[in-house]
């Protein structure tokens, strides 16, 4: 199939606009023999004579006539693409896709999303929520570009697949209830706790963070009640079920009836922002990074 040079296409319009080769030449910075093998090169792509010399100056033929239209066409599209993608390039138009998980998504990714918004008003932001393996496959799918993972120090993310950018740790908290003996105070061991019965999350990564503190003290947890979610692992202490753990992120909607003690030489869990490792981020990806960043040094400050 015959291929067209654009950049032949552009002196052929230069040279219907001047009218002359050598005033073509001029405006391309060009020499006019340079302009003329061009013009030579662009028939011998289309099989037809474009230009009739003159001596004073060219003239299009029919056929010619003919290309400059589709040649103006294509000059106005380029022109259009370009601007377009200067759009997205200067943040102006595009689609930021990231990808969060319930405790962060009720607490750092809403501050994330209203920083990002005033910052790029014009890019549409949405986010995606699952447990770390839907948001893993949704980030495989390309269905979104960025997302947040947490990880703990016993089982880190290992995959050469994704690129991890830290963005804070989140320490374990314990729950009480607000009459509790140890609610007044600035911290908490957990050998301290052990008479007390526990409320977890049912099959869910704090119940093994409690398993593993209280192990490391040398007792089993007994355990009351098996929780669905936060809110009612937080119903049920302030019921005095029993305390529980929990990230502090995880209470961005704490009861008036249960109190926060922090959790002495407990683990923190790592929050990460995560993409695909050989996944070159859009422009509106690069500056969700920063603002992610600056949030959660925000978070950490106000904590």
């Amino acid at each position: 199939m015959p291929r067209l040079d654009l950049h032949r296409l552009h002196v052929l319009r230069e040279v219907a606009r001047s009218g002359s080769l050598t005033s073509a030449a001029a405006a391309l910075s060009f020499t006019t023999s340079a302009v003329s093998q061009q013009i030579s090169k662009l028939e011998h792509e289309v099989g037809v004579a474009l230009v009739e010399r003159h001596p004073r100056g060219v003239a299009l033929t029919d056929a010619g006539a003919a290309l400059l239209g589709y040649a103006d066409n294509i000059d106005r599209t380029i022109g259009a693409a370009l601007a377009e993608m200067d759009e997205f390039a200067g943040l102006r138009r595009g689609q930021l896709r990231i990808g969060t998980f319930p405790t962060v998504g009720a607490s750092l990714m809403p501050d994330v999303v209203r920083a990002f918004r005033a910052q790029y008003p014009d890019i549409a932001v949405s986010v995606v929520s699952a447990r770390r393996d839907g948001l893993l496959e949704h980030l495989r799918r390309r269905d979104i570009e960025l997302t947040l993972l947490w990880d703990y120090p016993w089982q880190q993310i290992q995959d050469d697949e994704l690129a991890l950018i830290p963005l804070m740790k989140d320490p374990t908290t314990l729950l009480v209830p607000r009459e509790h003996a140890v609610a007044g105070r600035r911290s908490v061991r957990i050998e301290a706790l052990r008479n007390e019965e526990w409320i977890v999350r049912d099959e869910h990564p704090v119940a093994d963070v409690l398993r593993r503190v209280c192990r490391e003290t040398g007792f089993e947890p007994r355990i009351a009640f098996a929780a669905n979610d936060y809110q009612e692992t937080q119903g049920m202490v302030a019921a005095g079920i029993g305390i529980a753990l929990a990230p502090r992120l995880a209470l961005s909607a704490l009861r008036p009836d249960v109190v926060a003690v922090p959790l002495a030489g407990g683990p923190a869990r790592r929050i990460l922002l995560a993409h695909l490792a050989g996944r070159r981020l859009s422009p509106a990806g690069e500056q969700s990074v920063a603002v992610f960043r600056s949030t959660a040094r925000q978070a950490l400050a106000g904590a």
